[in-house]
């Protein structure tokens, strides 16, 4: 299919396999996708600056630079570099179209429906979308599609309108009337409102007094006297600020133009330095309007699905949603002069240009989309297709999200002698393109299937989110291929049945299953284990994970991650299993007690886990501390010696200095557990036993019950 996307300050059009559905999603057809000229033109300004003077104008970046070099070194650090600059963004946040499929949890929507859909991660400009349910509202089949694919913007303007809470016969300032503050106008006027609006061009002054606007200021007057003439010397009941630009000056002059106790509603994106005299004797009520409404940036609304209840929150971005295009039907709001023109998807580049260069500047642009072929494809093949190199393990990876492109991918480029990136997949499809282009694989798909089935491929890395490690992992062992799975193996004992069963079924006679315990094939971990294959006594020892708090609508805490002790704790349990030598073991953990809902128990605990040999290991794992100490430390007393690591990059032995070892960058193991990956399929053995690949999920289940449970 093809899709728009910005690069480099150009918009460009590419093919990129059709997006897959969960569960809970709709396919929608793109017919139309609304061009918003202020949001696109801010995305196609900052993709045009060169990458080094945007870190530079945003300091964190440089920090997250000087951070990856600590982390992971300089050549993978400059391979993730490459990959940023060369990166194409996806754009669109607002389309029309018809539904192609329907998830299995999804029942008031069919095939064939007409819908309007709405969200920056989801509504490309795009021949085929896939949209949640929350982010879709079903479309009259006489209204044109045309208007409905504005329904982004009227809801953003509605939420406006609410926030401003304008009651029959007030006065209100529009502050900006570019397409926000044209529809802000017609939304007041249907409120029984006097409008006045405020701009710097005058054709759009021109098309808001057709619209019913009551009086037009250029801002070059001085709108304050103006404002405050026409209401009789009061000043407004209230301004709704739909513009966008740096300067303070507008917040200020907007609070000057309201009368005492009047209200300003920011909608656009302004300079926000406040001077408490404009506001604070008129006692103003400043107001933020959140984009389309209540549940915007709320992922358990948006992705999961999760409504509130109409008694309590009457307009959701949904229910604005379908206000707007319930107001477009009944003729209330009129949109055709606000259209500028509607652009063959083939021709993005000359619309973005429009917007950029046109004098004056378009207020809306439409891009069109046709669909002769009712057959839609998953799959892209690219121009590269490498011959088939002896020797070479062909890879396939499931799931290309943030970790896969900056650690799994540079790793494996690294390793070219052994590999071969073959094939990409991921459930969106939108960022496969660029990474296909930058590693020369085969094709693209946004279907694992490709991937499991294709008889070229010899061995995939799953790295999807955690709820589906256990049944792709499963599926691509009775495939025959060879399965690196990121951890955890699943979140439940079920799904972990699954691949126990076929492990009884098979007698080992596997391909390999290696999960991506990868600190256990680091440096440090193997002169620790060197050090204690010598014992003379049972070990102690104590591991602090100092992990950092991931707020409460991370997807990892939901029913995708299962929590932090299952989807990460593990990678210690695993260690501890390895340092032990032993996979019998009894378990005692406890979590803090609190009535802080930020903290939960399974990201504040302790587990302690000793072994039928002896050894006894304890986790203390927390979110409650400090990014300036070590994220991950351990202590080992052993023989008259103690063990010391740290993150990784210094290893310290008090009573034996010769296995001491520092390195300048962080060595978790992630390369070398490729490596061993590698050697492990060439030679039938597998890195860690199923035994205690299984052992190390059990540990994770029985701290988790008895957290729970504490």
């Amino acid at each position: 299919m093809k899709q728009i996307f910005i690069k480099k300050g150009q918009a460009v059009v590419q093919e990129v396999p059709v997006p897959q559905i969960s569960k809970d999603e709709i396919l929608v057809e793109v017919s139309y996708s609304c061009l918003s000229v202020g949001t696109e033109m801010s995305s196609v300004r900052s993709t045009g600056v060169p990458i080094w003077k945007r870190a530079l104008k945003q300091p964190e970046q440089v920090k997250a630079v000087f951070e990856l070099l600590s982390s992971k070194g300089l050549d993978q650090t400059l391979k993730i570099i490459e990959t940023q600059k060369e990166k194409s963004y996806p754009t669109g946040y607002s389309v029309s179209g018809i539904v192609k499929e329907v998830g299995s949890d999804v029942v008031d929507i069919k095939i064939g429906d007409s819908v309007a859909c709405a969200g920056a991660n989801y509504a490309y400009h795009a021949e085929y979308i896939r949209v949640p349910r929350n982010l879709c509202v079903p479309v009259s089949g006489e209204m044109d599609k045309k208007a409905a694919s504005s329904v982004t913007l009227g809801a953003i303007a509605l939420q406006g309108v609410r926030r401003a809470n304008p009651t029959l016969g007030e006065t209100f300032v529009v502050v900006g009337l570019g397409i926000l503050g044209q529809l802000t106008v017609q939304l007041l006027k249907i409120n029984g409102c006097q409008v006045i609006g405020i701009d710097l061009d005058p054709s759009r002054i021109k098309l808001a007094e057709k619209d019913g606007m009551d009086v037009g200021i250029d801002s070059h007057e001085d709108s304050t006297v103006l404002v405050n003439r026409l209401t009789n010397g009061y000043g407004a009941d209230g301004v709704i600020i739909t513009a966008a630009s740096p300067s303070d000056e507008i917040i200020s002059t907007s609070f000057q133009m309201c009368r005492k106790k009047g209200r300003v509603v920011l909608v656009g994106d302004i300079g926000l330095n406040l001077n408490r005299e404009d506001f604070y004797k008129k006692e103003i009520d400043f107001l933020i309007s959140t984009s389309y409404g209540p549940g915007r940036y709320n992922k358990k609304y948006e992705e999961d699905g999760l409504d509130y209840p109409i008694e309590y929150v009457r307009w959701t971005e949904n229910r604005n949603m379908q206000a707007y295009l319930r107001l477009i039907e009944q003729g209330k709001i009129h949109l055709d002069h606000l259209i500028s023109s509607v652009y063959d998807v083939d021709d993005a580049e000359i619309a973005y240009s429009s917007i950029q260069k046109s004098d004056p500047r378009p207020l809306m642009v439409l891009i069109k989309y046709n669909q002769a072929d009712e057959s839609f494809t998953h799959k892209i093949t690219t121009q590269f297709s490498p011959q088939k190199v002896t020797g070479k393990i062909r890879m396939g990876i499931i799931g290309v999200g943030s970790f896969v492109t900056g650690t799994h991918l540079p790793n494996l480029a690294g390793l070219s002698s052994d590999f071969e990136i073959s094939a990409l997949a991921s459930r969106s499809g939108s960022n496969l393109k660029d990474l296909a282009s930058l590693y020369k694989t085969n094709y693209i798909t946004t279907n694992e299937d490709d991937i499991i089935n294709d008889p070229n491929i010899d061995a995939v890395i799953i790295a999807t989110r955690h709820d589906s490690h256990a049944d792709l992992a499963y599926r691509a062992l009775v495939a025959g291929k060879h399965v690196l799975l990121e951890k955890p193996i699943g979140i439940t004992t079920g799904e972990v049945q699954k691949i126990q069963d076929l492990v009884d079924s098979r007698n080992n006679a596997l391909p390999i299953l290696l999960t991506g315990y990868n600190r256990r094939f680091s440096p440090f971990a193997k002169r620790i284990k060197n050090i204690l294959n010598n014992k003379t006594a049972p070990f102690i020892m104590n591991y602090r994970m100092n992990a950092g708090y991931v707020p409460e609508d991370h997807w990892v805490h939901g029913k995708e991650g299962g929590g932090r002790n299952i989807g990460e704790a593990c990678h210690i349990y695993d260690l501890f299993i390895y340092f032990a030598d032993c996979n019998k073991f009894t378990v005692q953990a406890t979590s803090i007690e609190t009535d802080n809902l930020a903290y939960k128990k399974n990201d504040n605990f302790i587990s302690t886990v000793k072994f039928e040999n002896g050894c006894v290991c304890n986790l203390i794992y927390t979110s409650q501390g400090n990014s300036s100490y070590p994220k991950e430390s351990a202590e080992i007393f052993s023989d008259n010696k103690i063990i010391e690591l740290t993150d990784y990059r210094s290893l310290i032995v008090h009573g034996a200095s010769t296995y001491n070892y520092k390195t300048k960058h962080q060595q978790k193991g992630w390369q070398d557990e490729l490596m061993v990956f590698s050697n492990a399929i060439k030679s039938g053995e597998w890195p860690i036993s199923w035994v205690d690949q299984r052992t190390s999920f059990d540990i994770s289940i029985q701290t988790e019950n008895m957290i729970h449970n504490s």
